[in-house]
């Protein structure tokens, strides 16, 4: 079987050709302008953050656990860790000092965003100081860190507490 086709049957294979590649050619450009056109995908939403809810009180945080954890770095020459679980148990206290100026920056505790911030930032950087100097075992460097965190214990208990620390009466 021969594919010739005769002059008329060229010309409407011509045509028919000519009508599909035409067709072909709207059809794409209707989907690409279409594909141009359509809405950019969302963007996925951020997933959504836990709730941050405050259990203890402002005083629970000094009392129990801000104070004892301070303590621990300011005593340091006269409590000096001696053994690898006494500088575990200090590396601990410095971690809570550096993560309880966190806690106090939290919404609803963070009295306000720019002196509150501001000690509590004081106290963060020393902790993450003194967190560092506890890992070598660096008694003269947490010695050295004593004065840079009382400065934002005492800021802060002047601006928050007027009167701590004076004797009543």
């Amino acid at each position: 079987m021969s594919l010739r086709f005769n002059a008329d049957a060229n010309s409407f294979w011509a045509v028919l050709n000519f009508g599909l590649m035409k067709t072909f050619a709207l059809v794409l450009l209707a989907g690409v302008t279409a594909l141009a056109q359509a809405p950019a995908p969302a963007k996925q939403l951020a997933p959504e953050r836990p709730p941050i809810r405050n259990v203890g009180s402002m005083s629970d945080l000094m009392v129990k656990i801000i104070y004892p954890a301070s303590d621990a770095l300011f005593y340091i020459e006269s409590r000096t860790p001696t053994t690898d679980a006494e500088w575990t148990i200090l590396e601990g206290q410095a971690l809570m000092v550096a993560e309880s100026a966190n806690l106090l920056m939290l919404p609803g505790r963070a009295r306000d965003q720019k002196q509150w911030l501001a000690d509590s930032k004081l106290m963060l950087e020393a902790g993450a100081a003194a967190v560092k100097a506890v890992k070598t075992r660096n008694v003269d460097g947490i010695v050295a860190l004593s004065d840079q965190l009382m400065e934002s214990c005492t800021s802060c208990h002047k601006h928050y507490r007027p009167g701590y620390g004076k004797p009543v009466g």
